[in-house]
Order: C-alpha cells, then sequence, then structure tokens
C-alpha cells in the first residue's frame, strides 16, 4: 500500500516538472466610456472615448520545467496584443451611426494597466430618432475577441425660441422692451447658445445676448430694447445659434410689430389762459403720462416762451409705467406787448442710457387790456381773470347779472320818486 501511494506521489510530481503552471490570463474590458455629445441630433457627430483595461492583477507568468534531475523556473510578464479597435455601426432603415476610423496594431497590453481611445461616430441625416447600440469590437491576438455594445441616443428634440411680452404696436418715440424665451426641450445640456437680433430699420440694445449654457428641461428670459427708426410694419428677426456637442444648430423666431407714430411719453395741457391781461398772469396745468412699458428716469418739463414762465422748469424725477404726474406753471405779461403769442412744453427724459426728447406741445394765448379768459381742457369751463389773479366764473356772472338789473332798477325808482315829492312840496 505503502509503494502503491510512493508511486502515485511521484507521478503527479513528474506531471507538474514537464507541464508549465500558468497563474494569470490576460481579460481584457471596458472599464467606462463616455459620449459627447450624450443624445445626437440627426447629422451629429460625437466623440466617443473608450477606457480598455487589462484586468488581470497578477503581472507575471512563471514556468517551471525539470530534464535530468535539474529543474529551471522561467518568469515573464502577462499581457495581450490588441490587434485592433473598432466600431461595428448601428443602424435602422439604411441610416446608420458608425465611426470614421478604426485603430490597427495597437501593441502590447499588461496586466493591470490601461489605454484610452476615442472615435468620431457620425449619425446620418434624417436616420430615426431612438435608441442604437453600436458594438465596440476588440480584437486580442492569440486570445479571444471582445464586444462591447453602447448605448446611444438619437433625438429630434430642439431648443426653441419663443416670443415671451411682445406687444403688438410700439411707439416710434423712445425705445420699447421686449422679452423673448429660449427653451431647451432635449434631454441634455447645450452649449454656446447666443441670440442675434435683426432688422434694418430698428436698433437694438444689446446687438447680440451670450447665454452660454442651457440645462436640459430649462428655459431662460432674454430681453432687449428696441428703438425703431421709421414707422409701419417691421419683421423682427431672432436668429439663435447653440451647440449640440460640437455641432452647431440654428433656430429663428419672426415677430411682426407695427411702429406708430404715438406720444407715449408727453405733456397734456389741462389748464390754459385763452387771454392775459397785460400786466396781469394766469395759470397753465399739465399733466405728464407714461403710458411706456417700463421705467423712465430724469423727466423735466420745459416751458418754450417769450413770456416770464415760473417755475423755468419743472423736474418730475422717475416715473413707472402708467404713471400720472401733474405740474403748474404761472406765465406773466409785464413784458409782452398788446398781441398774441404761443407757448410750448416739452419732456425730456432718460430710459435706460438713451437721452430723449417729446414733440413740442404749443397753445396760443393773447395779451389784451381787459380781464382776461381762461379754459380749463378737463372740465370744459371757461372763466374771467383778472389781473389780481382772481376769477369770476360766467356761471355766476350769469346768476348775479339779474339781481344787478333789479337793484340798478329799484335805485333809479328810489330817486325819480325823491325828487318828485321834493316837487311837490315846493
Amino acid at each position: 500500500m505503502k509503494l502503491k501511494l510512493l508511486a502515485l506521489i511521484t507521478v503527479i510530481l513528474g506531471i507538474m516538472i514537464f507541464f508549465p503552471t500558468i497563474i494569470a490570463q490576460p481579460s481584457i474590458m471596458i472599464t467606462e466610456y463616455t459620449l459627447v455629445p450624450e443624445t445626437l441630433m440627426p447629422g451629429d457627430r460625437a466623440i466617443l472615448t473608450l477606457n480598455v483595461r487589462n484586468g488581470e492583477t497578477v503581472a507575471t507568468q512563471t514556468t517551471t520545467s525539470g530534464s535530468g534531475g535539474e529543474t529551471t523556473t522561467t518568469q515573464r510578464t502577462l499581457g495581450a496584443t490588441i490587434d485592433a479597435i473598432r466600431i461595428l455601426p448601428a443602424q435602422s432603415s439604411g441610416k446608420q451611426i458608425r465611426a470614421t476610423t478604426q485603430y490597427n496594431n495597437i501593441g502590447f497590453l499588461a496586466a493591470g494597466t490601461a489605454l484610452t481611445v476615442s472615435f468620431e461616430l457620425i449619425a446620418d441625416i434624417n436616420i430615426s430618432e431612438g435608441v442604437y447600440f453600436p458594438i465596440v469590437d476588440i480584437d486580442v491576438g492569440g486570445g479571444t475577441d471582445v464586444q462591447y455594445p453602447l448605448l446611444m441616443k438619437v433625438s429630434n428634440a430642439s431648443v426653441d425660441i419663443i416670443q415671451k411680452s411682445v406687444p403688438a404696436k410700439i411707439s416710434s418715440g423712445g425705445t420699447t422692451e421686449l422679452i423673448i424665451s429660449v427653451i431647451n426641450k432635449r434631454s441634455n445640456a447645450v452649449k454656446e447658445v447666443i441670440i442675434h437680433p435683426q432688422e434694418d430699420s430698428v436698433e437694438f440694445m444689446p446687438q447680440s445676448y451670450f447665454l452660454g449654457s442651457l440645462a436640459q428641461d430649462t428655459s431662460q428670459d432674454v430681453v432687449f430694447s428696441v428703438k425703431p427708426l421709421g414707422t409701419g410694419v417691421k419683421n423682427l428677426s431672432f436668429n439663435m445659434s447653440y451647440k449640440n456637442g460640437d455641432n452647431l444648430h440654428t433656430s429663428t423666431l419672426i415677430v411682426p410689430i407695427t411702429v406708430i407714430e404715438a406720444l407715449d411719453v408727453a405733456p397734456i395741457i389741462t389748464t390754459f389762459p385763452i387771454s392775459i391781461t397785460k400786466g396781469g398772469s394766469s395759470r397753465i396745468s399739465i399733466e405728464v403720462y407714461n403710458a411706456k412699458t417700463e421705467r423712465i428716469t430724469g423727466v423735466l418739463i420745459t416751458p418754450i416762451c417769450n413770456a416770464t414762465v415760473i417755475p423755468s422748469q419743472y423736474f418730475i424725477g422717475s416715473m413707472d409705467p402708467d404713471d400720472v404726474y401733474s405740474a403748474s406753471f404761472d406765465i406773466y405779461t409785464d413784458t409782452l406787448d398788446f398781441g398774441k403769442y404761443l407757448i410750448g412744453f416739452i419732456v425730456s427724459f432718460k430710459q435706460g442710457n438713451d437721452y430723449f426728447e417729446t414733440p413740442i406741445v404749443t397753445k396760443a394765448f393773447s395779451v389784451i387790456s381787459g380781464p382776461g379768459t381762461s379754459y380749463g381742457i378737463s372740465s370744459g369751463s371757461t372763466s374771467q381773470s383778472e389781473s389780481n389773479g382772481m376769477s369770476l366764473t360766467p356761471s355766476l356772472l350769469t346768476c348775479l347779472t339779474p339781481i344787478i338789473i333789479i337793484i340798478v332798477v329799484v335805485v333809479l325808482f328810489l330817486v325819480i320818486y325823491i325828487r318828485w315829492k321834493k316837487r311837490r312840496k315846493a
């Protein structure tokens, strides 16, 4: 029994001495890959980056052999020879996602080491949107080839530009703010988003707007100020460009607006003297209305006349949209001769960094010798203005006239009656 056991051990040792012992085998794998952009549009190009690794943890192989009672141990570095790395295309209805090149004769990849390779992939124009699986094919020399499917998406979702707050009509005077919105409907971020507005007869501020990156499923508002250079219908073009990865795409929004001659900031005269007594004075009342959609600043009313007007300027300051501000001026005729004269009012203001002046609103008045007359536009009534500034309304005079006549008649009657009695006594 002991002899049989000893013989068995001898046979086993002989086999181990004659045949080499392999400690490790190469294991080629793809540990990571990136795709930019993550989701393609038809016709897009993408950059695929692969990390190829020899996953074996043992870096050497030991071989032991014997002959004539002597043993020899040989140690060599383990690894794999990569003959080629290629991308097998994915396709649908004859349209493909394919690589533009492949790598050949890459060389030896030792255990525990990795290499990085990049491919340019192209999605054919008019390829259907959906999910595709191009395959990474690694040709391993003397070993088992590796095939690894890649998940790729093609989407027709776009980045849109829409109008958010654009009035159908704007004034030819000053500037008007327009608000548009950029919406990224894609499942990946886009970059280098730029908007260029265009219309030959309109000045835009800013002349272009750089949004930069826009995350997936998000939107951003953009404000432009427009200053018309003429009236009529204008087609405003907002041309947007953006990049999906390194692929340039464009979109255009056309907005028609009508530019009209309208004073959205103007002085409105509510009370004005038709005539003024020479050497006297009268009051002019004015309202300034901001019909713009944005705030204006530095609002100033300036009267233009040969007469003395106090105050010489009326400073309002800032006005929000739809604000109304009242102001009054006193006009004196001490330096004027009899006759007709004009007085005008102009409103100046700033909108942003731009300075504007409204057209002059003028009215005519007369300098006369008798009592002056004022006209209240807001109430539609007239008044008699004396040189000392006191006034009586026509309605009051109408009421007093019959009383005065009665008093005069009574006085005359009394005078006549008294004289008649005196004559009788005489």
